[in-house]
């Protein structure tokens, strides 16, 4: 299909002079308006104004400009149409063979300003009109989307002399309805959290491609990953490529992280469960800490570190066999010693966010969604219901347990001492099982029982479980209540002269 006249209206101008150069060389009439028309006249090349070419003038502060017959006519007529072809010659109309439109800058506006007026203001009308006419009748126009596109075209006119393919108008077609899709996304997203409206009856979600994983849990299996920004907040700085099992531990090891005290904390991941999580404030002793936890599970294991690594930690972990480490930024002389292991990843996550945006799981048909748990403890969140009242100490390293627990797949047990974790039973059907595990763990690894708490994300149906709990050593236990036999429970805990406290809240996590 020969191009003989353009349309060209863009928020981003870059780029535009090798476009307008091809379209010379190939004598097609441009038409633009507002802003690009002035930019395409300071190249220095020929251009109609929208308003002379509709003999119509831009009107409402320019939110009427392209909103005319003569523009989507031109546009969307089949050129294999008699009737068509009669209506634009009755009307004086003539056909518009390239759309080349990108639109206001919306996400862009909402990253830089909470000003509702102005925000409204950068929602296009005009172009994804003009974009989804085009993409509609690909059969016969061109539409391109992006600055990134022009070489595509350029390479296409010039291999065609001057004409556009059918297979390459309907890949442009199909890039132009995910843009025009996408762009509408967003904004229904932002009216969305503006009405405080998490459960529309229609949901739209949106999201960037950020690269295609070699395969997905196992190798017969797709995978992608995308972010509802252009990039993520976590950057590669060494390593082979990620996989989407690493990925998963990233942001399980993450949520752990970023809600540890701020600068302080090491956690230790394997499966999406961490293995070990210390915060004690001296990073070395909170790493070798966290590792004895459980050191063979360890292995091949994801680490997340709530500060900056330097020389002396990243020499510690140099010696343990690892996929990911994870830092808020690595010194020079930490990164040295960490690159000389080639296929280790290592991720500078200084600018990464535990935000409150809703989680989404996708089965089948069907999304599961719900908003993120991501409540932030503090006393007032707890009940002590025994008779012996824990120690600052004590209730420092509840809450840590607790925290921890959290993050730990259902049915879940964790074991802390000096805010440090000393066994962790994950993932059970039962929960004395996961207290069984939690317990064979300490004995085998941390083998100290001493200052030692339990949590349990769920509370517990029959007192057998915190019998076990108490028999290995543990003085003071911190669950949700709400079962039936709580007072069994806190009957137990008298008699045994065991802290109990109570969580106001439930934290499953299936």
């Amino acid at each position: 299909m020969k191009i003989k006249t353009a349309l060209i209206s863009v928020s981003d101008k870059r780029n535009l002079k090798p476009l307008l150069n091809i379209l010379k060389k190939n004598k097609v009439k441009i038409i633009s308006s507002g802003g690009t028309y002035k930019e395409i006249k300071k190249l220095k090349f020929d251009c109609i104004e929208v308003s002379e070419f509709t003999n119509s003038p831009e009107i409402l502060e320019g939110r009427v400009k392209t909103l005319h017959p003569k523009i989507h006519a031109g546009i969307l007529n089949k050129r294999d149409s008699k009737l068509h072809l009669k209506d634009l010659k009755v009307n004086n109309f003539e056909n518009i063979d390239l759309v080349v439109v990108n639109f206001y800058p919306f996400e862009n506006t909402l990253k830089n300003t909470n000003n509702h007026s102005k925000i409204i203001e950068n929602i296009d009308v005009g172009g994804p009109t003009m974009v989804r006419s085009a993409a509609k009748n690909y059969k016969d126009v061109a539409v391109i989307t992006s600055s990134e596109q022009y070489a595509e075209l350029i390479d296409e006119l010039n291999k065609l002399k001057g004409s556009t393919s059918l297979e390459f108008r309907e890949r442009l077609s199909r890039i132009a309805f995910t843009e025009t899709a996408y762009y509408d996304s967003i904004i229904s997203d932002y009216f969305n959290k503006i009405t405080n409206t998490n459960f529309p009856k229609k949901k739209v979600l949106y999201g960037n491609l950020i690269e295609t994983l070699r395969y997905g849990e196992n190798p017969h299996q797709e995978s992608g990953i995308y972010s509802r920004k252009s990039e993520m907040d976590i950057k590669q700085i060494h390593g082979k490529q990620l996989s989407y099992n690493n990925y998963n531990d990233i942001f399980a090891a993450l949520a752990i992280s970023k809600s540890l005290p701020k600068k302080v904390g090491t956690v230790i991941v394997k499966h999406a469960n961490p293995c070990g999580v210390s915060i004690k404030k001296n990073h070395l002793e909170s790493y070798r800490s966290a590792l004895a936890c459980d050191p063979v599970s360890a292995f091949g294991g994801i680490i997340s570190c709530n500060f900056k690594i330097t020389k002396i930690l990243a020499i510690e972990l140099s010696k343990q066999f690892l996929e990911v480490i994870i830092a808020n930024s690595f010194d020079t002389n930490a990164l040295k010693i960490l690159k000389k292991k080639k296929n280790l990843r290592l991720i500078d996550a200084t600018n990464y966010k535990v935000n409150g945006d809703l989680k989404h799981i996708s089965i089948n048909n069907e999304i599961l969604i719900q908003s993120e748990d991501l409540k932030k403890f503090n006393n007032k969140d707890f009940k002590i219901v025994s008779k012996r009242k824990p120690t600052l100490k004590e209730m420092k390293n509840l809450i840590f347990a607790f925290n921890i627990c959290r993050n730990v797949k259902s049915n879940a047990i964790v074991l802390a001492s000096d805010e440090t974790t000393a066994g962790i039973g994950s993932g059970q059907p039962s929960r004395l099982d996961s207290c069984k595990i939690a317990i064979n763990k300490m004995k085998e690894f941390t083998k100290s029982n001493e200052n030692l708490v339990a949590a349990s994300d769920a509370f517990f149906p029959f007192v057998d479980g915190i019998e076990k709990l108490i028999q290995s050593g543990v003085q003071a236990v911190i669950q949700p209540s709400g079962s039936i036999r709580d007072k069994e429970i806190i009957k137990f805990a008298n008699e045994t002269d065991t802290v109990l406290v109570f969580s106001k809240t439930r934290h499953f996590k299936h």
